[in-house]
């Protein structure tokens, strides 16, 4: 008897300290926790203005496209693109590079890539351009054209500016880079004979259209 009640008072012994234990180590973890609470406020409201300061340094710019459209004009197009051309530009925009361009003065270099198409209206083709003569079809194309002469935005970029000490810079000096760097796209393409080239695709491609019809011997009187 004396054996099993020295074993039941271990028992209840060693669960009372596993008890106290337990108890002191709930507490310290509680204290601490009261105890860095403050810290981890003060950290989460530092994180939140550094993220409110990056925001306010680094904006993201917010675009809101007006819901109301307006179709000004619907037409039906019948047109033979038959030539793309890529072309690449660096254009030098500048303004008050006299004496006082050091204090004034704004320039800028940009880098303009456009896309030129170039190709035939059919809706000018009438029936009266097209005739035959001893099994030859004679066509009397229409004059080719340009379409498009545009800059592309994704692959057009400002490369270099410098503003005089006393100028934030002439906010329209971009705009006009842009719209002279179309007119010189536009230019390029007709030097380096993109109206000539596309009559010629315009003719090659028609020829098999005119030769699926049935006619075998087709001959184009089209001229710039």
């Amino acid at each position: 008897m004396k054996n099993a009640f020295s074993t039941i008072m271990s028992i209840l012994i060693l669960a009372v300290l596993a008890a106290g234990v337990y108890f002191i180590v709930q507490t310290v973890r509680e204290s601490a926790a009261a105890a860095t609470a403050p810290f981890q406020q003060v950290n989460q409201a530092n994180e939140a203005l550094q993220t409110q300061v990056s925001q306010l340094m680094n904006p993201t710019p917010t675009i809101i496209p007006d819901p109301v459209t307006y179709i000004n004009e619907i037409r039906a197009l019948a047109r033979l693109e038959t030539i793309q051309y890529s072309v690449e530009k660096v254009i030098t925009a500048e303004i008050g590079q006299g004496t006082f361009g050091f204090a004034f003065g704004d320039k800028l270099l940009f880098v303009a890539h456009g896309i030129v198409i170039a190709g035939i209206d059919m809706e000018k083709l009438q029936p009266s351009d097209m005739r035959m003569e001893n099994g030859v079809l004679y066509v009397n194309l229409p004059p080719t054209e340009i379409f498009i002469a545009t800059l592309d935005n994704e692959k057009s970029y400002v490369y270099d500016r410098d503003t005089g000490l006393l100028t934030k810079g002439n906010v329209d000096l971009e705009t006009l880079a842009r719209q002279t760097a179309e007119d010189e796209i536009r230019k390029a393409a007709l030097e380096d004979g993109i109206l000539v080239q596309g009559e010629k695709n315009a003719e090659v491609y028609l020829l098999k259209f005119f030769n699926a019809l049935g006619f075998d011997t087709v001959l184009f009187e089209a001229g710039l």
